[in-house]
């Protein structure tokens, strides 16, 4: 019978629960809303810079990574969310001493074999200080304490708003069966801290904002290269990483609709397919990226741009689904 499947939940119950003080695990809500250092006391957060440097000069060997490169950098974040693969987690999960079973064949928990917790433990509770730390020194991010260190909040002020950043939840979902090896903890860190705080008024003006560009009706990659040298000259080429004409063709767009976004910084094409609706960014330098949503052929996908966010409302199963996000893309 198959084993079940590993989920953030039976992570945090199973290895990390027990190094919990006993009161804080009775109140969980309460020790994650708690600020654990009122008086802003230096030490507290010099106890979580420490941790994070550990983490950085040990993580590579636990990686069998030793290139793994954690020099707090945003690109560090990026390496070391793409270095989480099931095979490692589930080696870090054997009980420290024990055999090599991340699931376990008893209801007792691994944690407290031979009287260790096994390497998972330390990786992700220094591991969230570490990426924590990245957000402070990158993006101005601020220490919310709690009580233990690794359950501490990154507040970050951006331009989608104010937020506290859970980044230990992140690392408890980037390694469940649904998310391990996908990537997950970059998704999250571009999502939540590169993108709200990437300063797009530095981009160049490819054209006046409030020009019209026309609907492109039959679209093909050749029509498209003449639709925009007669609408945007000023876009001397779509890039390297555009769409190949090859893969253009096989998306099948019905049609191309244009946006120039954020004072003619941008230039934002979407389009309906067969499946779906898709988005695609370009700067004065060409393509930086797209997004896609399935999507019902009818009715047609809305996309609405007011101050600094778009709106995009696609049909799924006959319901509008709304998807809201800066004007410089997710």
């Amino acid at each position: 019978m198959p084993a079940e499947p590993i989920t953030a939940a039976q992570i945090f119950e199973r290895f990390f629960a027990p190094q919990y003080p006993p009161d804080a695990l009775a109140d969980l809500a309460g020790v994650r809303s708690t600020d654990a250092n009122p008086a802003g006391n230096p030490s507290i957060l010099a106890q979580i810079d420490h941790a994070a440097e550990v983490f950085a000069r040990l993580a590579p060997a636990a990686f069998g990574a030793p290139d793994l490169g954690l020099d707090f950098s945003d690109a560090s974040v990026h390496r070391l969310g793409a270095a989480l693969t099931r095979e490692r987690r589930d080696a870090w999960l054997a009980p420290a001493g024990g055999p090599s079973d991340a699931r376990g064949s008893s209801g007792a928990s691994a944690a407290s074999a031979g009287g260790e917790p096994p390497l998972l433990v330390t990786l992700v509770t220094h591991g969230a200080l570490y990426v924590g730390a990245c957000v402070v020194k990158n993006h101005g991010g601020k220490w919310q304490v709690r009580r233990p260190l690794w359950e501490s909040l990154v507040r970050l002020e951006s331009s989608a708003g104010t937020g506290d950043l859970a980044i230990f939840q992140w690392w408890l979902k980037a390694l469940s069966d649904e998310e391990i090896g996908r990537g997950r903890l970059v998704d999250r860190y571009r999502t939540h801290v590169e993108v709200p705080t990437f300063d797009a008024e530095r981009l160049p003006i490819l054209a006046a904002g409030d020009r019209r560009i026309p609907k492109l009706a039959k679209v093909r990659y050749d029509t498209l290269y003449k639709h925009l040298r007669a609408h945007l000259p000023e876009l001397r080429s779509v890039g390297d990483d555009f769409p190949s004409p090859e893969r253009f063709e096989e998306l099948g767009f019905k049609s191309m609709e244009f946006a120039l976004l954020g004072g003619g910084r941008m230039l934002l094409m979407h389009g309906a397919t067969a499946d779906g609706v898709h988005l695609l960014w370009l700067d004065a330098s060409g393509f930086v990226k797209s997004l896609y949503y399935p999507a019902d052929s009818f009715p047609a996908h809305v996309v609405q741009i007011e101050g600094q966010k778009i709106r995009v409302i696609v049909p799924v199963r006959g319901e509008s689904q709304v998807h809201e996000m800066l004007w410089w893309g997710a």
